[in-house]
């Protein structure tokens, strides 16, 4: 059995899905459509850039969206191959949208709107420069948690992304995010500072977190046609309040991805296809388990490629 699993933030490049754009009708479609949704020239960005209007997380959010959506319906409709018949379906933070949105549950256009209003929230939800995150390799859940544990009272950090065994992201204010590097580095624990404006999945998003209840409570969900696992939980979601409740939660809270994909192996799931720009989740899934069998879908000559 398969799964579907959808890209979040950073897979962005200038440029992605112009090979689909050029020779397909229904993604000019899209893109159109997700111009006249946001009234903004979200497709002109995407394609031309500048990089940094793209690197903004309000226009991050929606085009990555944009673009799994389009190579999803390609794939689906174009090439034949229903990709509904997966066991689940995921994605990573932003991704989760995707996935639903893929699976039915909520419209193309309520999506886009939703991941719109979502990065604005999440980017001004603390003043800029305040706040950010740092990526932790080759260490332990377990081994970050206590770190964190016993410096509780003077650092307020979060594990913003359980991503895969050895890559864990952490959240916070910037300068307790400076000693944290500090205590690491004494204890020879590898960490990158990323290259973001905000302490995304932490305590600090709690005013995106006031304006997403707002904004979910406006959307008209569906019942999909595939079970989406959530990024709070790493378990199924199984009704349309729950999903709701989740996406509110998952402002603030851990995206438990390591665990999300070891809960879908368990399930039977011995096939990943990631659906969107870049192989991000494709390398996490390795570094997860190396027997299961992994497609990253984001060129025709990768549609091509795929059996299910």
């Amino acid at each position: 059995m398969f799964s579907v699993i959808f890209p979040g933030q950073g897979s962005q490049v200038i440029g992605m899905g112009k090979e689909f754009y050029d020779n397909f009708d229904p993604v000019k479609n899209l893109f159109k459509e997700a111009d006249d949704s946001l009234k903004f020239p979200l497709s002109k960005i995407i394609l031309e850039g500048p990089k940094e209007e793209l690197d903004l997380t309000t226009n991050t959010q929606p085009a990555i969206f944009l673009i799994s959506y389009c190579i999803f319906n390609i794939v689906k409709n174009e090439c034949g191959i229903n990709l509904n018949k997966a066991r689940y379906f995921a994605g990573h933070s932003l991704g989760e949208y995707s996935a639903l949105s893929c699976a039915g549950y909520l419209s193309f256009s309520d999506t886009l709107k939703i991941l719109r209003a979502r990065g604005h929230a999440m980017q001004n939800s603390i003043p800029n420069g305040q706040g950010g995150m740092v990526a932790v390799l080759g260490s332990t859940v377990e081994i970050i948690e206590k770190i964190l544990k016993d410096n509780n009272q003077e650092l307020k950090i979060q594990i913003a992304n359980d991503n895969s065994e050895g890559q864990i992201v952490l959240s916070g204010k910037n300068e307790d995010l400076e000693n944290l590097i500090l205590i690491l580095k004494e204890k020879s624990i590898k960490n990158i500072k990323l290259p973001v404006s905000a302490p995304f999945h932490s305590t600090l998003m709690n005013n995106a977190t006031k304006i997403m209840i707002e904004e979910i409570d406006k959307l008209n969900f569906k019942s999909g046609e595939n079970t989406l696992i959530s990024n709070v939980t790493a378990e199924e979601i199984s009704n349309i309040q729950e999903l709701k409740d989740l996406l509110i939660k998952q402002i603030e809270n851990r995206v438990r991805w390591r665990e999300s994909i070891i809960n879908m192996i368990k399930n039977d799931i011995n096939h990943f296809i990631e659906i969107g720009p870049g192989k991000v989740l494709s390398g996490l899934v390795k570094r997860i388990n190396k027997d299961v069998k992994i497609n990253t879908i984001n060129t025709m000559e990768d549609i091509q490629n795929l059996k299910i």
